[in-house]
């Protein structure tokens, strides 16, 4: 494989573990296929090999496609050996388990009046998609020691956190960091802040310079600024403004109609408490306070986000696949456009093709001195020729870190229990999540033991004896 135009890319083997979801692979393919800095072989492994085959087809019809600058060749891999063996990176995006688990994360805690928007990071929800997603990742690990030990490994994974740690636990010497793009909304949120409030046009999130700090959709901003101009305190005066009301306008404008979107109030909220801007989709940090913006239904909808069920998720899947249908037989005609993700981006600056800063979850060498070493916290980093180099964010402030620490040790418990099938540490692991605080010990054990009883065909045996 060659670039169309640049006879010196470079030319990588790259691995995809997962994908079938399509979402994230086909954004990944077309970046790659609009960047002649790079080309080679993509190959794609999933347990589900039939989507494998429909992501090399798409994949194939990317590469082949008039705009693209360079070539890719796709192949379907039967194991992760041959998948990994030679490969210069490794993307992980898999879906661990199916949409009847995620039924249970989300749903079955309900009836204790716990109330998910998204149920894939932290609380009950989080707690048992880690379980059957870290064997899953053990697994990963070991093959990537055995496969590609040199290989740099991305992660798109949910839990974030967990997924990338796992990968370190089994293999210290793994080069794998976690890709993210809720910060990039909310650097986006603070553009559309300077356009409308101070008539500052066409600034995009890479004009910004933004310190982040915390973990995986719990992130914070704590300074921000453009061009010499403080933002904070244009942001303080912003949250005000808008915390009643909510902010419609900007990159998630028409948040009703929408799973995704939001009018951004527990930002705001969260803002006017803590002083810092809190840097997620506001559907993922109202997972991890206490239950101020989950209480119930009618007060998701007062803090004007949504609540994502495993229903419309379902049906969102059979969208995307008819969508792959119509890809694959020309119904609908293929248009290359950038993901706006930078996986491919930071694949080029660890290749030495120019360095570049963003934030990603790896593990913590000291960037935030006041959480504990090792642990997988989020923070801008250098990228460069065969190097990450997390940038020092600096402690905590002292009235966030008590909010963020309780779900870093809860990470470091939820990873213990799942590798050594604590059921006991287990479950005082998922009783200190926030969420669960008003859910009596009783009903929080018969909770516990019914979503780990719908994850068995994903554990280990160890775990019911």
């Amino acid at each position: 494989m060659v670039s169309k135009k640049n006879p010196h890319a470079k030319e990588l083997e790259i691995a995809y573990i997962g994908g079938g979801s399509r979402g994230w692979a086909w954004g990944f393919m077309m970046d790659l296929a609009m960047d002649d800095a790079m080309c080679g072989t993509v190959r794609l492994y999933d347990i589900d090999r039939s989507a494998a085959e429909r992501n090399r087809i798409i994949g194939s019809r990317i590469s082949a496609h008039p705009d693209a600058v360079s070539r890719w060749e796709y192949r379907v891999s039967d194991s992760l050996k041959d998948a990994l063996t030679g490969a210069d990176f490794v993307v992980i995006s898999i879906l661990p388990g199916t949409f009847e688990e995620m039924h249970s994360d989300v749903h079955l805690p309900e009836r204790v009046g716990v109330w998910q928007p998204v149920g894939d990071t932290v609380g009950a929800g989080g707690f048992m998609r880690a379980m059957r997603t870290i064997p899953m990742y053990v697994t990963i690990a070991e093959a990537i020691r055995d496969y590609a030990p040199d290989a740099w490994v991305i992660n798109y994974t949910n839990p974030m956190s967990l997924c990338v740690r796992t990968l370190y636990e089994v293999f210290p010497a793994v080069k794998a960091f976690g890709c993210c793009h809720e910060v990039f909304g909310t650097q986006r949120l603070l553009c559309a802040m300077l356009a409308s409030e101070e008539g500052i046009e066409g600034v995009t999130r890479q004009d910004l310079y933004t310190t982040v700090t915390g973990i995986n959709h719990f992130t914070w901003l704590t300074r921000a600024s453009y061009k010499g101009i403080d933002l904070m305190p244009l942001y303080a005066r912003f949250a005000d403004k808008y915390h009643e009301t909510g902010y419609d306008e900007g990159p998630d404008r028409d948040w009703m109609n929408s799973h995704f979107n939001c009018a951004h109030r527990v930002k705001f909220d969260l803002f006017l408490k803590y002083g810092a801007i809190a840097a997620a989709g506001d559907r993922h940090l109202a997972e991890f306070t206490a239950p101020w913006y989950t209480l119930n239904p009618e007060t998701v909808r007062e803090w004007k986000f949504s609540l994502t069920s495993v229903d419309w998720r379902k049906k969102d899947l059979r969208d995307r696949l008819q969508r792959s249908d119509d890809l694959i037989s020309g119904k609908e005609e293929l248009v290359l456009k950038p993901s706006g993700e930078e996986g491919h981006l930071l694949l080029k600056a660890v290749l030495g093709l120019g360095d570049l800063v963003s934030n990603v979850n790896i593990p913590n060498r000291g960037q935030i001195p006041n959480l504990p070493l090792g642990a997988v916290v989020e923070t801008n980093a250098l990228f460069g020729l065969d190097r990450i180099e997390p940038v020092y964010a600096g402690p905590l402030p002292s009235n966030i870190l008590p909010l963020v620490a309780r779900h870093v040790y809860n990470q470091e418990n939820t990873l213990t229990a799942a590798l050594t099938c604590d059921r006991k540490l287990g479950f005082t692991t998922f009783m200190n999540d926030p969420q669960m605080a008003s859910v009596p010990a009783l009903e929080g054990q018969k909770l516990f033991d019914d979503m780990l009883e719908n994850q068995r065909a994903y554990l280990p045996e160890a775990w019911f004896k």
